[in-house]
């Protein structure tokens, strides 16, 4: 049944960013299995094709919210897409953030571009749930503040600290301007007990393992969301292929202990 999409409906749409929404759908038939933070769906625009697109809201019931950025003939047409239309999905796909690790520990949650969405889901949860977890960090990275996602709920996130940064400042922007990892200048966490969640471009990915790594943090605490091309999300076509590893599959998200020699490898 992965193979089949399954008709959802667009119930809501947000628009986030001037290339950037947020799409809310419901089940139109059979809902798929619930998902858990940090997993994706293959989103199909009937006519065009489909993408895989992560997660972007604690799942509730059968609901299921993404947040799409234009960049590609499918990500522009579902991007495109109003209240009442219908998009096909399949999933879910790929494994989760490894919340449960996190209990008892301070959280760093690291995100830079789009790599902000599939960390609000776990965001979401640990929120929900605040007397499991100790500290909680949210550090996003944006290339300018019109590219910043989910601004409005940065307030929610302060506890204690939320904090953005931006590659290029527009004229009011009175920001922190830098690349993500001179946030961890400001964050509240104790490096032997923390686990941090990093989703974002490769480089932004290593840079800022390597200097979690250097201030203490375990490798193997350090989870990552990596991303390849992938094709049927079912380990077959082998697009999504990183050294032994099919994402689709094996990830997305795996261990910085594990990513960090593949990522080493230049062209892999």
């Amino acid at each position: 049944m992965s193979l089949i999409p399954r008709p959802y409906r667009v119930v809501d749409r947000r628009e986030e960013t001037h290339d950037t929404v947020t799409l809310v759908l419901d089940p139109a038939g059979e809902p798929l299995e619930l998902f858990a933070p940090g997993q994706f769906a293959m989103l199909y625009a009937f006519g065009v094709g489909e993408i895989p697109v992560s997660l972007s809201r604690a799942p509730g019931r059968h609901r299921l919210m993404h947040t799409v950025r234009a960049v590609g003939a499918v990500s522009r047409a579902l991007c495109g897409l109003t209240t009442g239309a219908f998009v096909g999905v399949r999933g879910p796909f790929g494994t989760p953030w490894d919340i449960a690790a996190a209990r008892g520990r301070d959280l760093l949650a690291i995100g830079g571009g789009i790599g902000l969405a599939p960390l609000r889901p776990l965001v979401d949860t640990v929120l929900a749930q605040p007397h499991r977890y100790g500290r909680l960090n949210v550090l996003a990275g944006a290339r300018t503040p019109d590219d910043l996602l989910y601004q409005d709920e940065f307030p929610a996130w302060g506890r204690p600290l939320s904090a953005a940064t931006v590659d290029r400042p527009s004229g009011d922007w009175g920001g922190r301007v830098g690349v993500v990892t001179t946030l961890l200048r400001e964050a509240r966490f104790r490096p032997g007990r923390t686990i941090a969640f990093l989703c974002g471009p490769e480089v932004m990915i290593r840079a800022t393992a390597r200097a979690l790594i250097h201030r203490g943090v375990r490798p193997g605490h350090v989870q990552v969301s990596l991303e390849r091309t992938m094709r049927c999300a079912t380990g077959h076509c082998g697009h999504c292929q990183l050294g032994p590893l099919l994402l689709c599959r094996d990830g997305p998200v795996v261990g910085y202990d594990l990513a960090e020699p593949l990522l080493s490898v230049r062209e892999l």
